[in-house]
């Protein structure tokens, strides 16, 4: 059984559909990066994923035991959250708020995670420093680390590296494969089609409607793929 599985899914707010037709599945393990240029749903598919949109119409399904409260989410950074006055150990812990119920304290294990998801993205020494005050590579390893407190088995990241230098980005891009390659499954957005050639096992290329969906080794041989210039990652 799939992990998420999308069916005849149409997206959109206000009276207006951004993208329809959309039926796929993510299997357990899966690295799933979803492209298309700016307007053509992505960010709504991610957000109804995770119930915070309803769909127009259509059916989206978790298996394998797997609660949308337990996916975690690392989505687009605004310019009112760069300057988020808190301690980079508050911004990580509030990510396992939804596991917390009616406990307004966070349990130790709760503190261990955290502690074991900053030591894991290499920003524990960072753990006592006021978020605001970081680089824009440090502020999204920390925010993938509070994506991590509500990850049990499920990671959607959107755009995690827009606006990080080319090498910060790269290091961004070999952190979300070293988790994906530990267990989780990965769903990212990203306008860097040649990065997810790279580095995904399936690609969704979406405007407005399906263009492809598959691994992304038949993606580079397709003709969408081709018209990208894209090519298998040696």
């Amino acid at each position: 059984m799939a992990l998420l599985t999308v069916e005849n899914l149409s997206l959109g707010y206000e009276g207006i559909t951004v993208a329809e037709d959309l039926t796929f599945s993510v299997n357990s393990g899966d690295y799933l990066c979803i492209v298309g240029e700016n307007g053509s749903g992505k960010t709504t598919l991610m957000k109804t994923i995770l119930n915070l949109m309803k769909p127009l119409s259509g059916r989206v399904a978790t298996g394998e035991g797997l609660q949308p409260a337990a996916i975690g989410y690392l989505p687009q950074q605004t310019q009112v959250q760069k300057d988020f006055p808190a301690s980079v150990r508050e911004v990580v812990l509030s990510g396992s708020l939804n596991k917390s119920g009616f406990n307004p304290f966070y349990t130790k294990v709760q503190k261990r995670q955290a502690r074991d998801n900053m030591e894991r993205l290499g920003i524990l020494p960072l753990a006592t420093k006021c978020y605001r005050e970081l680089s824009g590579g440090q502020q999204q390893r920390v925010l993938l680390a509070r994506a991590l407190g509500a990850a049990d088995r499920m990671l959607l990241l959107d755009e995690p590296a827009a606006g990080l230098d080319p090498q910060i980005t790269e290091d961004m891009y070999m952190l979300i494969r070293q988790l994906n390659e530990s267990g989780l499954t990965i769903l990212m957005i990203s306008h860097d089609i040649h990065a997810a050639a790279r580095y995904a096992s399936h690609i969704l290329h979406v405007s407005r409607r399906p263009l492809f969906y598959g691994t992304k080794e038949d993606y580079v041989l397709s003709d969408i793929g081709q018209q990208y210039g894209c090519k298998v990652a040696v």
